[in-house]
């Protein structure tokens, strides 16, 4: 099992100066190697069809509708299944006051989704996307081997950082959560339809607080 981690929005909690109104993380899970394997394979081919270099990235923010819809509608065959996890910073019931930093927010924003999928979890290998804090990504995984191994199953194997612009799937969480995060938006133009196209591979999208 490997599972791919990303995010939408931002951390931020000062909506004065830019922070967005929704924060999602998205868990991508893959029980299938070999199925995670063609999946990235597909991605790598749409990359030619567009005329793109391999090492071009998809990012749901940067890309157009054509190249977002495109790119779903590519993945969406492929036998994986996403949590996702909406923190509405916006809600009345929400306190920034509950977390130090950023940081502690996106831990507990992390901690959310997996405990969300925590009864899909059995010996995971977790790819989250590298940031330019490795000391932060590093205190991340041992938070989340504490979390979810509790010594009677291991439910996440290895915690690995990687860059997006790498890995094809880190890519696929990413527009997962950007889907996710649009569809919050009524206003937003398409603010459905994205996430419309691959909800067969929905399990599960709590949003907090609720």
């Amino acid at each position: 099992m490997v599972i791919f981690v990303d995010e939408s929005g931002d951390s931020g909690l000062k909506f004065n100066r830019g922070s967005s109104e929704f924060f999602t993380v998205s868990l991508v899970v893959f029980e299938d190697e070999s199925e995670a394997k063609a999946c990235d394979d597909r991605i790598t081919l749409l990359k030619h069809e567009l005329s793109w270099n391999e090492s071009d990235e998809f990012h749901f923010i940067r890309n157009s509708d054509k190249a977002r819809r495109q790119f779903l509608e590519a993945v969406a065959p492929y036998s994986f299944f996403y949590y996702g996890n909406v923190i509405d910073k916006a809600s009345p019931r929400f306190s920034k006051h509950e977390f130090t930093d950023k940081r502690s927010f996106y831990k507990y924003a992390v901690g959310l989704v997996f405990e969300n999928a925590k009864d899909k979890l059995n010996d995971a290998i977790v790819v989250i996307d590298q940031s330019d804090n490795p000391h932060f990504k590093r205190q991340l995984a041992k938070y989340l081997h504490n979390k979810m191994n509790d010594g009677k199953k291991r439910l996440i194997k290895d915690v690995k950082t990687q860059r997006s612009k790498s890995n094809n799937l880190l890519q696929l969480a990413d527009y997962v959560a950007g889907a996710i995060n649009r569809s919050m938006q009524k206003n937003k133009k398409f603010a459905a339809d994205y996430r419309n196209i691959i909800s067969h591979r929905e399990i599960g999208v709590e949003i907090w607080p609720r």
